[in-house]
């Protein structure tokens, strides 16, 4: 179970500690101080993570969901900064509408999740792929290197690197079996670290540099401080990362084998809202499902929500502890990318897989699949297509899943549900189901 767990953590680390990075120098933290914020975020993702894998009452999915800082608030959380007119208070302004934003989102939760009839197959297979998709181009930027202004970026070392870890992983899974195959992508990293250090390519000063002990005191950088403006930004925000995780929800059930009703959906999204609005009292930003763990669950085919417990059990020992989050920290974003590659692809796989029982051969679903697919790619292939549009509106259409998660369904409303076109496929159903139906009192039915 540490093993595992720890094999989740290592998957979703250079998530977590990015939008606190970004954020932090746009605020103009000092080094010790992003350092505080970082082991903050990694803190309450541990406690968000401990919220919605174990669950409370009626708050929870208890699938096996990591959950950590969303990248969606990274844009809006910057343009809040930059409008700010004392940067020491850029910190409370988006700590106060992340409070906001995710009080309102737990009370959303019951209505938001009604919304998950409106996901069959043909839905939940196209978003599926576009999670996958969209986090590809992560892994194949991890796998250039470090910085993309250095001169090395991209250079043979940096992409060997890579290979190197995607390789091995791929035998580790190939000749391996029961627990050694479970956490091939664990060694994998490890391994990969260790072939990077005769290159240089390992920094252990973060690790050197780091406290042992440390504590993310509430409010530390103030009291929150609630401007509307803000506070919209970040309910849009809010919104998105609802899509994204009800869209998370629903392939993690199937890839589990416990599909998402609109019970678990509504549980997971008051675990994610109400982890965010807590998230600030502890300097953390807004918390969202991570979706790089789902490739994991769907590879190991482990699917406990105790192991990924047991990750978020680490993610707080790394807030309380900066020496430990500095050692995962050691690991070369090339060796993330080359694992990054098996993961992310692994869920675009399952996508497929849904889409397949989906039956892409009946009426329209090939359309459906075909725009949605379409319209999710845009922000990957070309980033700045939506450059004319005002920043509100980017944070939406700058997100490929839920922009495909919204034509998805609109298009799967409009060829499978309006007008006479459900009641047909109905018919059509029950055609077909009675046709192949085996009578009771047939030899077939004995086993």
């Amino acid at each position: 179970m540490a093993a595992t767990g720890l094999q989740h953590v290592a998957a979703m680390y250079a998530g977590v500690v990015a939008p606190p990075l970004i954020v932090g120098a746009a605020v103009g933290l000092t080094g010790t101080e992003l350092t505080f914020l970082t082991g903050a975020c990694l803190f309450t993702a541990g406690l968000a993570t401990f919220l919605q894998t174990l669950g409370v009452w009626k708050i929870g999915a208890r699938l096996p969901f990591v959950n950590g800082v969303t990248f969606a608030g990274v844009a809006p959380m910057t343009a809040i900064a930059a409008t700010t007119h004392d940067r020491s208070d850029a910190l409370p302004v988006i700590f106060g509408a992340v409070i906001v934003a995710g009080l309102l989102g737990f009370l959303a939760a019951p209505f938001f999740s009604k919304a998950v009839r409106f996901f069959p197959p043909v839905v939940t297979g196209s978003v599926i792929t576009l999670i996958g998709v969209s986090l590809l181009p992560v892994a194949f930027g991890w796998a250039q290197g470090p910085d993309p202004a250095a001169a090395d970026y991209g250079s043979a070392k940096y992409l060997g690197l890579a290979a190197a870890t995607l390789a091995l992983v791929l035998l580790l899974r190939r000749v391996t079996r029961g627990f050694v195959q479970q956490i091939a992508v664990l060694i994998g990293l490890v391994a990969g670290t260790l072939i990077a250090i005769p290159c240089g390519v390992t920094d252990f000063s973060p690790v050197v540099d780091a406290d042992p002990v440390g504590f993310p005191t509430p409010f530390h950088f103030g009291a929150p401080q609630f401007q509307l403006a803000a506070i919209l930004s970040l309910c849009v925000v809010m919104v998105v990362s609802m899509t994204e995780s009800t869209a998370d929800m629903l392939a993690l059930g199937e890839i589990v084998g416990r599909p998402a009703d609109e019970r678990t959906i509504t549980a997971g999204l008051r675990a994610d809202t109400l982890g965010s609005a807590l998230s600030p009292f502890f300097n953390g930003f807004m918390c969202s499902a991570f979706a790089q763990n789902i490739g994991l669950v769907a590879m190991t085919r482990i699917r406990s929500r105790f192991v990924v417990a047991a990750g978020g059990g680490f993610l707080v020992l790394m807030g309380l502890c900066p020496a430990a989050a500095a050692l995962i920290a050691v690991v070369p974003r090339p060796v993330l990318g080359g694992a990054g590659v098996v993961l992310f692809g692994s869920v675009a796989a399952s996508g497929i897989q849904t889409l397949v029982r989906a039956g892409l051969d009946k009426g329209d679903n090939i359309l459906v699949v075909a725009v949605a697919l379409a319209v999710g790619i845009v922000p990957i292939t070309a980033p700045d297509f939506y450059h004319a549009f005002p920043v509100t509106a980017r944070i939406v259409l700058d997100s490929g899943i839920s922009t495909g998660c919204v034509t998805a369904v609109l298009l799967n409303l409009v060829f499978n549900h309006l007008g006479g076109r459900r009641a047909a496929a109905r018919e059509s159903q029950a055609r077909e189901s009675a046709a192949t139906a085996v009578p009771l009192t047939s030899p077939q039915s004995i086993p």
